[in-house]
């Protein structure tokens, strides 16, 4: 009798917290979904959502584009709905993520970052969001001669199969660029 009691609490117990967390990564939505409570906001990177098969290219020292690398990359919607959470997977082992949360009393998006090559006790921190069909983010950052400025980053031709980004320093003024870092994403796994 104990037993079936026990059963019957056990089944009763994750009916509720099934339900209590709908949106969550899940096994029918293994990218989550956005909470229906959450800012609409929240759908800017709808798109983003599943896993991209990737070609990321980065600048060798002397300037010069390096040979492109294939990654993975994936977007999940996280925190039962009401945030998003990105990783890539690298074949050099260096992985990086970051936690995307949008605070309505700014109307921005904060992005924080972080890497398995680079811990930090403090995450460095992007703030941005739409800009027309694209997603704009910054953070300050000085050039190397000293120049304020920001490293801006961009998602860019953003669609259901895929998307751009785009890394470059840019000026205060956002007169200059110097892209640094760009990546072509390509949509293998979506909910």
């Amino acid at each position: 009798m104990k037993y079936i009691l026990f059963l019957i609490s056990i089944t009763i117990s994750t009916q509720f917290f099934a339900q209590e967390y709908a949106n969550d990564v899940s096994e029918a939505y293994p990218f989550g979904r956005p909470h229906p409570d959450a800012p609409k906001e929240l759908l800017d990177y709808e798109f983003l959502i599943g896993e991209c098969a990737c070609e990321s290219t980065t600048r060798n020292p002397d300037q010069s584009w390096a040979d492109p690398e294939e990654i993975i990359w994936r977007y999940k919607y996280i925190m039962n709905g009401t945030a998003v959470q990105d990783e890539t997977l690298k074949p050099d082992g260096s992985h990086s993520g970051s936690i995307r949360q949008y605070i309505a009393d700014s109307s921005s998006w904060y992005v924080h970052y972080y890497s398995n090559k680079a811990p930090t006790t403090r995450l460095s921190t992007w703030k941005g969001g739409k800009r027309g069909d694209s997603i704009v983010l910054y953070n300050k950052q000085k050039a190397p001669n000293g120049t304020d400025g920001y490293f801006r980053i961009t998602f860019s031709e953003i669609t259901k199969d895929g998307f751009h980004w785009l890394g470059e320093w840019v000026n205060t003024t956002e007169t200059f660029s110097y892209p640094t870092w760009k990546i072509r994403c390509r949509k293998v796994r979506t909910n």
